[in-house]
């Protein structure tokens, strides 16, 4: 290969059809006014990915697409006007670009824009060895932070902002239901922030990851959830119950566990309608609260966090591949044995 199409070219994971994301060569744009170029070093896969991946947001998705959303990078160009920034800056990325105008934009929610443009679905995304981005998606992360950990800043995120919806507060018992990588950093969050958690999983390999996470964990084929927050809370049960199976059964159980006025976060995403007992609601009064992306403060928090070392996110990383490989990244998430899939974006190197 020439260098120069070596310099006007780079390797990129674009998703073609349902069952086929791969790594092609594709032309490097030079960032615009008001955007950065990031070299990114990881890229998490997460479930949104593997849904587009298999052909489910083919309605939303143009092919073909450079996917991923999850990632830390350096600073490698700037476009003109950009200030404050310099190549080597280690950053992440708010994969969010609202249009600022619409009703909700306007009334102080654009990570929920009526028109929201979320970067690696709607537009090019993270799994490439270049990506550009405008720059008030750039959020720095401190010097000596463990990339690989900066990688799962995104879904962090997405757990602090979960907690605060919830409104947790230290003391509260809080029941998790479903221990991917976004539960069990929702219940790392929630017991960082001063409450009491339980976890409930039913893969025994996930529940082994958040015993050795010091996270109480139970199976609910095996024990009932609501029994044992009643148990554990001298028969109120739990304060918060997150959702995040996405499953009927998940949401049965949450909203069992849950105490008098206890407030059910719903994560998980329910993509077919689902019949619901409505009973507990008004004879519990309980709260339904949706919670879905985050705010920059959430991402901030993230940041602190991760790069305090205050959450032990290595531990949730299971495999990583070269962007080559990327093909085989998707197969490891979706075959169910993975628990956090990393791609290393930097050119010409392999995975550990």
């Amino acid at each position: 290969m020439s260098t120069t199409t070596q310099l006007t070219t780079h390797l990129a994971a674009r998703y073609h059809r349902a069952g086929d994301v791969r790594a092609d060569r594709v032309e490097r744009r030079s960032p615009g006014p008001g955007e950065v170029e990031v070299a990114p070093l990881f890229t998490g896969i997460c479930g949104t990915d593997l849904h587009i991946a298999a052909g489910h947001m083919d309605a939303r998705v143009s092919t073909p697409a450079v996917i991923g959303h999850e990632t830390v990078g350096t600073v490698s160009a700037l476009g003109p006007g950009v200030t404050g920034w310099s190549a080597g800056d280690l950053v992440t990325v708010v994969p969010l670009r609202p249009d600022g105008t619409c009703a909700t934009c306007r009334n102080g929610f654009p990570h929920v824009c009526d028109h929201l443009d979320f970067l690696g679905i709607d537009s090019p995304g993270a799994l490439a060895e270049h990506w550009v981005v405008p720059e008030h998606t750039l959020v720095r992360v401190p010097d000596g932070t463990e990339p690989r950990d900066a990688a799962l800043l995104e879904p962090t995120s997405v757990a602090v902002h979960d907690v605060r919806r919830s409104r947790l507060a230290p003391g509260e018992f809080a029941a998790v239901v479903g221990g991917g990588p976004v539960g069990l950093l929702i219940a790392l969050v929630a017991r960082r922030a001063g409450a009491e958690v339980v976890l409930s999983e039913p893969d025994a390999t996930r529940r082994e990851l958040a015993a050795t996470l010091g996270l109480e964990v139970v199976d609910p084929l095996a024990q009932d959830l609501a029994a044992l927050t009643r148990e554990r809370t001298g028969g109120a049960g739990a304060a918060v119950a997150f959702e995040v199976s996405g499953s009927a059964p998940g949401l049965d159980a949450a909203i069992g566990a849950l105490a008098v006025r206890g407030r059910l976060c719903l994560v998980g995403i329910h993509a077919a309608p689902r019949e619901v007992d409505l009973h507990p609601f008004f004879w519990r009064e309980l709260e339904l609260l949706g919670a879905r992306l985050y705010e920059r403060r959430d991402v901030e928090e993230a940041v602190r966090l991760v790069a305090g070392g205050e959450l032990p996110v290595a531990a949730l990383v299971s495999h990583v591949l070269p962007l080559a490989r990327v093909d085989e990244a998707f197969a490891a998430l979706a075959d169910g044995g993975a628990v956090k899939v990393l791609v290393d974006c930097r050119p010409a190197r392999g995975g550990a």
